[in-house]
């Protein structure tokens, strides 16, 4: 019985992995190479122009090094976060 359970979840997670996988294939077809980009992914896919937001540990967690220039950015976030702060930097 557990091994069933097991497996049915692994197929799960299987599922859901390709359907991602398709689903961000098909807007980058449709939007060109770049247009999304996986959080914590290592690979640059296309040298990006950006404009660093000054500081550092933003820039490493962006993945290009700063915000994107030409593309539109939403910053969004708890009161008193720091999100105008950053905006007017």
């Amino acid at each position: 019985m557990a091994q069933n359970s097991l497996r049915l979840v692994e197929d799960k997670a299987v599922d859901k992995s390709k359907a991602l996988d398709a689903a961000l294939s098909q807007i980058e077809r449709a939007f060109g190479k770049g247009s999304i980009m996986r959080l914590g992914a290592n690979e640059q896919v296309v040298e990006i122009e950006t404009v660093p937001t000054g500081s550092l540990g933003l820039d490493i967690a962006l993945g290009v090094g700063g915000l994107p220039r030409g593309r539109i950015i939403e910053i969004y976030g708890p009161e008193s976060s720091g999100k105008t702060t950053l905006a007017l930097h």
